[in-house]
C-alpha cells in the first residue's frame, strides 16, 4: 500500500468567479484532501481575512481580479503571508505569464482548465515544500528580462513599504500619504528612500516604471 500524497487542511480561494470558485472548492476537497476552504472575491477582502487570522495553509489566486493589475495581487499577498504558498490558477498560461509568476513568488501554477489529476498533483507537491510546473513550461535559459527583475526588486519591499510605493504610483504627495497611513511624514521620508534605494532607482518617477512594469508587463503581448 501507497502512502497518501501530502496535503492542506484549509485552503484560501480567491476568485471573482462564484462558479468557478464553487467548482474549484470541491475539486480541492475531491482531490487534494483540503477540509476547510474559505473564499474571497477581491485581493483587499483576502488581505482583511489573512490579517483577522488564522492563516490558510494555502492560497490559490486568480490573476484577473476587479482590484488589481498583473501581478499586483500575488506581490501583495506574499507581503501579506510570506510564509504561506500561493499557487496561481489563471487562464493566462503561456510561458511568460508562468515564468513572471514563479519569479514573484508563486509556488505553483495550475492552468484554469487543467484536469482534476493535474489539481491533486500540484497541491499534493506544494505541500511537500515543492514548486508545481505546468506541462509544457518552458524555463528562461537568459538572463532575466526586465519585468522579472522588476518583479524580484519588488519582492525586497516591506509591506509597509509596498503600500507607500502604491500610493505613489496614484500620485500622492510624502504629506498626502502620512495622512493616509496616519504615520509621520518624516517616517514617509525614510521609507521612500528605503524603497529607492531597494529598487535601484533615484526618483520617485523611477519607482513608479519599475512598478508598471511589474504589474503590466506580465499580461501584455511582448510587442505591444
Amino acid at each position: 500500500m501507497t502512502d497518501p500524497l501530502p496535503s492542506f487542511h484549509h485552503a484560501l480561494i480567491i476568485d471573482d468567479h462564484p462558479l468557478f470558485c464553487d467548482a474549484l472548492a470541491m475539486t480541492l476537497k475531491a482531490v487534494a484532501g483540503i477540509a476547510v476552504i474559505d473564499t474571497a472575491d477581491r485581493i483587499d477582502a483576502a488581505i482583511v481575512r489573512i490579517d483577522a487570522g488564522p492563516l490558510p495553509d494555502v492560497i490559490v489566486l486568480d490573476l484577473n481580479l476587479p482590484d488589481v493589475s498583473g501581478l499586483d495581487g500575488l506581490i501583495r499577498l506574499r507581503l501579506a503571508a510570506p510564509d504561506v504558498p500561493v499557487v496561481v490558477v489563471s487562464s493566462l498560461a503561456d510561458n511568460r505569464v508562468i515564468g513572471a509568476v514563479l519569479v514573484a513568488g508563486a509556488a505553483g501554477f495550475v492552468p484554469k482548465h487543467a484536469h482534476r489529476e493535474v489539481y491533486r498533483l500540484a497541491f499534493a507537491a506544494v505541500a511537500a515544500g515543492d514548486r508545481y510546473l505546468p506541462e509544457g513550461f518552458v524555463p528562461r535559459d537568459a538572463g532575466a528580462s526586465p519585468r522579472e527583475a522588476a518583479i524580484a526588486r519588488l519582492a525586497l519591499l516591506t509591506r509597509q513599504q509596498a503600500r507607500i510605493l502604491q500610493l505613489i504610483c496614484e500620485g500622492m504627495l510624502n504629506k498626502q500619504i502620512a495622512y493616509e497611513l496616519t504615520i509621520a511624514e518624516t517616517t514617509v521620508k525614510a521609507h521612500v528612500t528605503a524603497i529607492m534605494r531597494k529598487l535601484g532607482v533615484m526618483s520617485r518617477t523611477q519607482a513608479v516604471l519599475i512598478a508598471q512594469e511589474a504589474s503590466f508587463a506580465a499580461l501584455m503581448p511582448e510587442n505591444g
